[in-house]
């Protein structure tokens, strides 16, 4: 007990006063409870912390988007940056305001990536040629590719199940390839390729893959690490992360590696529509043997409804983890912490939360993707849409650390 609140309780029972003892018992309770409530706030797994601080200092800037356009999705298309020079993609449509996603008609559209040269202030759009959705046909990885190239990118994207890649920051890509017999592989045969780009490169010969698959139209994704140590000539099976076995979705990996042996990765899950709920978070998992191995590590926080959001995970300079998502129930962009590699996460931060919901009511934004710029400074790059700005478009916001 606190030595002065100690001696002002020996004062009171001196008195022999019952009421004021009564009283001051009480106090002490109430006092012992909140600060039992508090130092489990402070230490307890990520998202269990309901309290949020706007973010500090923060610039919002358009990326792309217009009138009569619809852009969208910068987490299924991928982010790559060098210093200063930051690459993103994403897609673009036609605008047309309806229920579900404001775009005309059910496919199409265009692949396209936004390049800055200044640490995501001014951007300037470009479609190369031989990219996604230009219509060449699928070939089997080729071996010989050097992922540890310094101007190295790789864009995954499934339906069908594809990559590129680049060697010189995507202005030119080869492709598109596929991953050779990896999805014959007996703990995938059967299941449909699901993954977006997720990847870390070991070295020239050696690369690490995050994926997805699913059994069907459940709805239900896994997901696993697959490994090429032949500079892409296989791409072998290597481990669950979210396996079959777990009742919930777990999609759109966003990994990073910590140590040698250490590797993070944060992950979209959705309530297993079995299980009544259609609730949506993000969870962190971590493997400590490169892995081959993965268990569950904390809960980062609440993605909201409306099939909630993917993660954007990134390590920073000074060795900690930043999360951001997006909450569709809050209509809030939303970044988080962590200074344990994973283990814990402090408050929420509230990058964006002027969000316009369209005439039908849709929380359609999100999809988020994260870089650290040589200068410290935090860019999420996301798509949005404002009351002054309806239209969804690919925004970026420039911050410090909170």
């Amino acid at each position: 007990m606190n030595p002065r609140l100690k001696q002002f309780w020996q004062s009171i029972t001196q008195k022999g006063d019952r009421k004021m003892k009564t009283n001051v018992f009480s106090c002490l309770i109430v006092y012992l409870a909140i600060g039992t409530m508090n130092l489990y706030a402070e230490n307890a797994p990520g998202g269990d912390k309901d309290s949020s601080v706007p973010v500090k200092a923060a610039k919002n800037v358009i990326v792309d988007g217009g009138n009569k356009v619809f852009c969208a999705w910068p987490a299924n298309n991928g982010l790559w940056s060098w210093g200063n020079e930051i690459l993103v993609g994403y897609s673009k449509r036609e605008f047309e305001e309806k229920k579900g996603h404001n775009y005309a008609g059910k496919e199409g559209g265009a692949a396209l990536l936004a390049r800055s040269m200044d640490g995501g202030e001014t951007w300037k759009v470009e479609d190369p040629e031989n990219f996604v959705g230009d219509g060449d046909e699928t070939t089997v990885t080729p071996s010989g590719i050097n992922f540890a190239h310094p101007a190295f990118a790789m864009r995954i994207k499934k339906e069908p199940e594809q990559f590129w890649y680049s060697y010189d920051k995507g202005h030119t890509w080869k492709g598109p390839h596929n991953f050779g017999e990896l999805m014959n592989d007996p703990k995938l045969a059967g299941k449909k390729f699901t993954a977006r780009t997720d990847y870390i490169v070991n070295g020239p010969d050696d690369c690490f893959v995050f994926l997805s698959a699913t059994p069907g139209k459940s709805g239900r994704d896994f997901t696993f690490t697959a490994r090429t140590k032949n500079a892409g000539k296989t791409f072998d099976f290597v481990s669950w992360i979210v396996s079959p076995t777990d009742p919930h979705r777990g999609v759109m990996p966003t990994t990073v590696r910590c140590s040698d042996k250490k590797l993070v990765t944060a992950i979209r899950r959705r309530q297993g529509k079995d299980t009544g709920g259609n609730n949506c978070w993000v969870d962190c998992y971590v493997s400590n043997d490169n892995a081959a191995s993965w268990k569950f590590l904390s809960k980062v926080g609440e993605a909201g409804l409306w099939n909630g959001n993917p993660p954007a995970l990134t390590r920073l300079k000074d060795e900690r983890l930043c999360c951001v998502y997006g909450n569709r129930s809050k209509n809030q962009m939303l970044a988080r912490f962590s200074n344990n590699q994973g283990e814990t996460w402090g408050h929420e931060i509230i990058l964006r939360d002027d969000f316009q919901v369209d005439k039908f009511g849709d929380n359609d934004f999100g999809y988020p993707r994260l870089v650290q710029r040589p200068d410290g400074k935090l860019v999420a790059i996301y798509y949005w849409a404002t009351k002054k700005r309806p239209q969804q478009h690919i925004a970026a916001t420039i911050w410090k650390q909170n």
